[in-house]
């Protein structure tokens, strides 16, 4: 009897970190990569193992053409969401998507580059985070997506030119200090905004600093980004007020970046520009926290 046959959930085990890694890429949900894995089990339970050859490339097949169909639904989705959208947050110390030990590594998680590609068709995405995240080749990808050699390498020029010129409209910096570094500069950022020190907290802030919250009409935020020290600086002194009394709050690194946690209900994220804020997303929709809360709760 073959191996394949004889430990079949622990063949899929070994591969699930990685689809779990390329789901979430390509979904950006936390939630919908899990359903898409166990969609992926299902499959692979099914399967006549005998006629698979190696399981890895398999599960990567049929894991991101679940994505590739739920991608085309979830566009519709998104665009009756209630206000901006943004991922779902993961706590990423703990290697859930993989290693990230490199500037160019958080960056790929990061919810500024996440929401780079819900501007890419399906395909467009699936060539590119496989690519650039797991480093497959065009030959390999070609196999995973049924396309041509030639036409995976056009896609990712493609999609690679949308997202750098979209990072050239809006550069978003590498913040590639080290922990205690980002851990400081977050912390002071929160003591301004607690104490309502609003000339500190504006010397804190970028000249453009932009706020985002993500609350899709389950909870109150902002419907559109607020722009400009003055008004993020005002802003953010209000969210505090609203949701760090009576709260523990703490410092975590999520999609890569420094973030505060307000108990289980908002996640602050925090950017920095040449050591100071220069974006601020938050998400409050407790849909989107799901995932999040079961992290802090194995934790």
């Amino acid at each position: 009897m073959s191996t394949h046959v004889a430990a079949p959930a622990a063949d899929f085990e070994e591969h699930r970190p990685r689809m779990f890694g390329i789901a979430y890429r390509m979904l950006g949900s936390a939630a919908e990569a899990e359903d898409a894995v166990q969609d992926a089990y299902l499959r692979w339970a099914a399967a006549d193992r005998e006629d698979v050859e190696h399981p890895g490339a398999w599960l990567a097949k049929v894991v991101t053409n679940l994505c590739l169909n739920s991608l085309t639904s979830a566009r519709a989705r998104r665009e009756a969401y209630v206000g901006p959208w943004l991922p779902e947050p993961v706590l990423t110390a703990d290697g859930t998507l993989g290693p990230l030990q490199s500037a160019e590594q958080r960056d790929g998680v990061s919810m500024a580059l996440l929401v780079l590609l819900e501007q890419l068709t399906p395909v467009e995405r699936a060539v590119y985070v496989l690519r650039e995240a797991f480093a497959y080749g065009h030959r390999e990808i070609a196999g995973l997506l049924d396309l041509t050699e030639a036409n995976c390498r056009q896609l990712y020029r493609r999609a690679a030119g949308r997202v750098a010129a979209d990072r050239a409209a809006a550069p978003e910096p590498r913040f590639d200090a080290d922990p205690e570094r980002w851990q400081s500069l977050v912390e002071t950022f929160l003591t301004a905004a607690r104490d309502g020190d609003l000339a500190r907290l504006e010397g804190l802030l970028t000249a453009d600093v932009r706020y985002v919250s993500d609350g899709g009409g389950v909870v109150g935020a902002a419907l559109r980004p607020v722009l400009g020290r003055g008004k993020v600086a005002r802003f953010s002194i209000g969210v505090l007020e609203k949701f760090a009394s009576g709260l523990p709050v703490s410092v975590a690194e999520v999609n890569g970046s420094p973030a505060l946690l307000f108990g289980e209900v908002a996640v602050l994220l925090v950017e920095f520009e040449n050591g100071l804020v220069s974006t601020i997303s938050t998400v409050v929709n407790p849909e989107k926290l799901a995932f999040l809360r079961r992290q802090l709760s194995h934790s």
